[in-house]
């Protein structure tokens, strides 16, 4: 198959571009390196199957010959990112979507966007099932993302509907492993470069918030088996096993050998709560669940950051 992904040097999105060209497919991937970086797709530069556009989704999206599938996976996605660029992250969640949905319906093309488990926002039913329509402030920090997801959803349905455009839509939960930014913001990459660099582990509010962590092999293989489903209504893909950020914090200092201890900072507008996964639909329709534990994650994980930092340390010298 020919296949666009956009978001393509990014974190996930390289990781999809990995398994689509190791799949033999002709791969193109398009970022306009806001957030993403070059160093997670290089190399994939020698490949034949591979090709790079460095394009902004937000402006028109022309991609010459046929094209079978289009995963739309550019955004900014971590809340240092969006609470930085919040009208990028809302155009490209909108126009961005808007021209891709176009295209697929032009090349008669199947697509899948990526949505996100903070269309729930701050939850007040648990797990989250894809059925329930969330609790987001729309006005509030967080609203920048939350909401460009929620329009990408109802937008890819109103296509759906009123083209017949072949649609996909996957919920992402917390997804982890190599290729994430030191400093993205986020909690488990942050935990990890605070206890390898010998810092205090620094939680926001009590520490009893909830998240679930799914490793990127898992994702991706999730986000491949509902692309290629029958299925076209939105999907959980995560892991429902769930800890607090107290505990993961705790979790993570005893996985390092950091000596350090855990400070506490005043919690984050709108931070949700609670945060896991209902994937009844993944394993009945998809056949799916995650395979990879947190200690095997964490492992590749710990080995990519503590090379990264390193890399970083030489390259100041």
């Amino acid at each position: 198959m020919r296949v666009l992904i956009t978001g393509a040097a990014g974190f996930l999105g390289s990781h999809l571009c990995d398994r689509f060209v190791e799949d033999g497919h002709q791969v193109i991937g398009m970022d306009n390196l806001l957030t993403g970086r070059l160093s997670n797709i290089e190399h994939l530069f020698p490949k034949e199957n591979f090709t790079f556009h460095h394009h902004d989704v937000t402006k028109y999206v022309h991609i010459p010959g046929e094209l079978d599938r289009i995963l739309h996976f550019a955004s900014p996605a971590s809340p240092i990112d969006y609470l930085k660029m919040p009208i990028q992250t809302m155009k490209v969640g909108s126009i961005g979507t808007l021209h891709l949905l176009g295209l697929a319906k032009a090349k008669n093309a199947r697509i899948l966007v990526a949505s996100t488990s903070e269309v729930y926002g701050d939850p007040s039913v648990h797990p989250q099932p894809e059925e329930y329509w969330g609790n987001v402030n729309p006005i509030g920090p967080r609203g920048v993302y939350d909401e460009a997801k929620r329009f990408l959803e109802a937008l890819t349905m109103a296509y759906h509907t009123a083209h017949g455009v072949d649609t996909r839509i996957v919920r992402i939960f917390n997804t982890y492993g190599p290729r994430m930014r030191l400093n993205d913001g986020r909690a488990l990459p942050t935990f990890f470069r605070q206890a390898i660099q010998g810092e205090k582990i620094t939680v926001f509010g009590d520490g009893s918030q909830t998240r679930s962590f799914c490793y990127v092999s898992d994702q991706v293989e999730g986000i491949s088996r509902l692309l290629e489903s029958d299925y076209h209504l939105p999907v959980n893909i995560g892991n429902p096993e769930e800890i607090s950020i107290l505990d993961f914090a705790n979790e993570i200092l005893a996985f390092t050998g950091s000596k350090e201890e855990v400070c506490f900072k005043e919690l984050p507008e709108d931070d949700p709560m609670q945060r896991r996964p209902n994937i009844t639909k993944a394993r009945e329709i998809l056949k799916w669940e995650p395979q990879v534990s947190r200690k095997e994650g964490f492992g590749k994980t710990l080995d990519y950051f503590r090379a990264e930092i390193e890399r970083r340390e030489k390259a100041e010298k």
